[in-house]
């Protein structure tokens, strides 16, 4: 097998070291110390922030608005769910559609196709526009479930408190349904987008195309799975996080803030929101899996430990991994600074319900 260093060009990210702010309450984050400021890094410049009183007394503004921030999540699961169930009906070969279905309609918290239709709205844009995109989004997610479960990948046994879809179908039936999914996001958005520009929808192709692929999703994996076994620094784990778990929130963001209509600059700046907010999401990830169990947290618990898997409780420390998160935080609020906090709030809570979550 190649080396880690082959699979894993990623140099210039050790070189663009960029301090992570602290922020005092309302959040009571903890304070992230000079050396922990040196170890965390991201893969652009541009990404550096820092947090002013202004930004302070913005967040307090948010967490005492009237946003219902459940209630918004409810009911866009709803919404989403149900256009999934009508994405891909029971039809011949049975088999593989319900091999399909039994994955996508597993629950879930929808918290990609939710985040594409937030960002849509958050620039203007029809939220019914960002639906096929969002539900693609999920197809490619559930995809990556089902894979990433399989015996020779991660090989686990459950998935949303339910067997896994290789062990409901077998392992062959779970890795075309996969396959399907991922075909059948890309012919979604082509088929079913209205209402926008024939750019905007190609746009949107060409960004879940390269979150999937090598330079995304699969080149995480593909990194992930040369590096089991062996030390690796906080850095090369940054790059598998970014890439196999970030990737597709920022996908996520960003095709919404497309099919909106969103300039350039709202582009960016909500890419950088995102992967923030992806890395943050691995971060509690490894957190909750050495602090919850399998119960709690509806698939094995305690897998990442037991397979001497690298971590950000393993390479930091628990208490650390905390206070890394808090300041991923901190950074993805910063980025949402430029506008409305009505039109923001759900993206302000997102970033802390991603935080705070308990499973």
């Amino acid at each position: 097998m190649a080396s880690f260093a082959s699979l894993c060009p990623h140099e210039s990210f050790t070189h663009q070291l960029k301090r992570l702010p602290t922020l005092s309450p309302p959040l009571k984050l903890t304070r992230v110390s000079h050396s922990h400021r040196r170890m965390l890094q991201f893969p652009s410049a541009a990404m550096k922030a820092t947090v002013t009183k202004g930004m302070i007394a913005e967040t307090q503004s948010y967490k005492e608005s009237a946003f219902q921030f459940e209630e918004y999540m409810a009911e866009m699961a709803e919404r989403v769910n149900q256009a999934l169930d009508d994405s891909v009906p029971l039809r011949h070969p049975l088999k593989i559609h319900e091999a399909m279905r039994y994955s996508l309609l597993a629950g879930g918290k929808r918290v990609r196709p939710i985040l594409c239709i937030a960002s849509c709205e958050l620039v203007g844009g029809d939220p019914v526009a960002a639906h096929p995109i969002a539900c693609a989004l999920e197809m490619i997610h559930t995809m990556s479930l089902i894979h990433d479960d399989l015996p020779c990948m991660d090989n686990d046994d459950f998935r949303r408190g339910m067997p896994t879809n290789h062990k409901a179908f077998g392992e062959e039936t779970a890795v075309l349904a996969g396959d399907a999914l991922l075909s059948l996001a890309f012919e979604h958005v082509a088929t079913r987008s209205t209402g926008v520009s024939a750019d905007r929808v190609v746009r949107v192709i060409a960004e879940l195309g390269k979150c999937v692929g090598s330079d995304g999703l699969v080149g995480g994996q593909i990194v992930d799975i040369a590096s089991a076994g062996k030390q690796i620094e906080l850095s090369e784990l940054e790059y598998i996080h970014l890439h196999k778990t970030a990737i597709l929130l920022e996908a996520s963001v960003v095709c919404g803030a497309i099919m909106g209509g969103g300039m350039a600059p709202d582009i960016e700046r909500l890419r950088k929101y995102a992967r923030y907010i992806g890395l943050l999401f691995q971060v509690v990830d490894d957190i909750l899996d050495v602090t919850k169990s399998s119960e709690e947290l509806g698939k094995t618990a305690g897998k990442d430990l037991a397979t001497d898997k690298a971590t950000y409780p393993k390479l930091m420390g628990i208490d650390k991994a905390k206070e890394f998160a808090d300041a991923l935080v901190a950074q993805a609020h910063k980025e949402l600074d430029y506008y409305d906090f009505a039109k923001a709030a759900p993206l302000y809570h997102f970033a802390d319900y991603i935080a705070y979550r308990q499973n």
